[in-house]
């Protein structure tokens, strides 16, 4: 489809170098590839594929053949305690493209393949603890436990009770809650969830726990805990306040530069909206480029794993920064936009059903957003959380993705305490956000183009009329 119209004084051409998703050049690439693949089938149909996503194996890992990606998730997730939430009906299809939408069902098949956690060394080193520990069948009962951190919870409880000094949790992509200890039971567990916390802070973070931090409650008992503890008055660290304010500066905060203004009367058409629409992702993308550019950590990472964070994470990125710096321009700007547009009978009636999903959870979303109010420093910290996302694949230094990620998470709850102290179950919510939008930008990419101007219609008509009434 030529699209060369006009809107308001400006014209959408390709030659521009603004070329529609889904380009021939796009498709031409994709009949490459397949090409490729075709070449080399003979020679992989004899090769194992992992038993979770059906990714190339490297080996046997845990007790099970699998990908190196599906071994390193399944460590991460066992070491680190993690508990994972499905925003369906936990039974999301794993498949290489589409194995990191969903960590909670990732997890779930990776259990019910039969991998070991046995075979994982306790330091969280490299390699297995041995090398004949195998396949193991466990109960729907003990599936349950280890997905609802029901297990966790109480081993945390059987080493506290024992005198151990660790700490049982780790910031990662998902969410975790409840896997803790009470902070306040006793003087002495007060002290070693102290050491354990300082340990991580200092490792993270990179300066000394100052003397507030003993009487903040653990990241994952926000919710049961909150009432035991009054908030206390504080000061923001001022290695947090230092690697915000980096965060800030990196940001391209100015309003964005796409014409979203129309005529009194003038009707939109659907090539017009969509050719805006493509116009508007082109600014927004470009804005993400050079963003990563100006990161305080650009130089630890390689640029081959820039390449493969940005070619993952850009929708989600324009999705967040929609939602909150530059909602008013969205909700208010391309909404008035999207109102000239009339769908007609026949888009109305192709569209589809994940079209209304998608809807539905934008709809909701923005609400969550607009009730939290996320200022510039939580939006940005978010931002670096999720850009950071170590699940993904082909990266060559995911453990220093993992260190970075944990950094940020960290300086995000600390600036988030210290702004809001009486709001103690605010960081929780904000983290709970990253999947949700991870979740609605992997469905994003299956609505038909020709959806589009229709979907961001519905959605920008509802959160308008929905904000006017607060």
């Amino acid at each position: 489809m030529e699209i060369e119209k006009r809107t308001n004084g400006y014209k959408y051409e390709e030659k521009n170098g603004i070329k529609p998703i889904g380009s021939t050049g796009v498709q031409h690439l994709e009949s490459s590839s397949v090409l490729q693949m075709n070449s080399v089938n003979n020679d992989r149909t004899d090769q194992r594929t992992c038993l979770i996503c059906g990714d190339r194996a490297t080996g046997l890992h845990y007790g099970i053949i699998s990908c190196e990606g599906c071994k390193g998730f399944f460590k991460r997730s066992i070491c680190n305690k993690r508990v994972y939430r499905c925003s369906r009906d936990k039974n999301c299809v794993m498949s290489r493209k589409q194995r990191n939408r969903c960590q909670y069902c990732r997890l779930l098949k990776c259990l019910q393949m039969g991998m070991n956690r046995k075979a994982i060394r306790e330091d969280g080193m490299p390699g297995g603890r041995n090398k004949s520990i195998g396949p193991v069948q466990i109960s729907e009962e003990e599936i349950e436990r280890i997905m609802s951190g029901q297990e966790f919870e109480e081993e945390a409880n059987n080493s506290w009770s024992n005198n151990g000094d660790s700490d049982h949790s780790s910031p990662g992509n998902g969410i975790s809650e409840g896997n803790q200890p009470s902070p306040v039971s006793t003087p002495s567990s007060r002290s070693m969830e102290l050491n354990g916390y300082t340990a991580l802070r200092d490792q993270f973070i990179g300066t000394p726990v100052t003397a507030h931090y003993q009487y903040l409650p653990h990241l994952f008992n926000y919710a049961a805990h909150s009432g035991l503890l009054p908030p206390q008055p504080r000061n923001l660290d001022p290695q947090s306040h230092t690697l915000v304010s980096q965060l800030v500066g990196a940001e391209d905060l100015e309003p964005l530069g796409t014409p979203m203004l129309i005529e009194d009367g003038y009707k939109v058409t659907q090539a017009e909206l969509f050719a805006l629409l493509c116009r508007l992702a082109d600014e927004l993308l470009f804005r993400q480029i050079g963003w990563i550019k100006k990161l305080p950590f650009f130089c630890e990472l390689s640029i081959k794993d820039y390449t493969c964070l940005l070619s993952s994470t850009w929708q989600e990125l324009i999705l967040l920064s929609s939602l909150t710096v530059y909602d008013r321009q969205i909700f208010g700007d391309l909404a008035d936009v999207t109102s000239k547009y009339a769908p007609s009978d026949d888009e109305l009636q192709r569209f589809s059903e994940e079209g209304m999903e998608v809807m539905e959870r934008l709809i909701y979303l923005f609400r969550k957003f607009q009730q939290l109010k996320v200022s510039n420093e939580e939006y940005v910290c978010m931002k670096a959380i999720n850009f950071l996302n170590q699940d993904i694949g082909g990266l060559t230094n995911v453990s220093q993705l993992e260190q970075l990620n944990k950094r940020y998470w960290y300086v995000c709850q600390d600036y988030t305490e210290f702004k809001y102290p009486h709001q103690t179950n605010r960081f929780p919510e904000l983290m709970m956000c990253l999947p949700e939008i991870r979740y609605i930008a992997g469905k994003l990419v299956n609505i038909p183009l020709e959806q589009l101007p229709l979907l961001f219609k519905a959605v920008l008509h509802s959160c308008k009329a929905s904000a006017s009434k607060e």
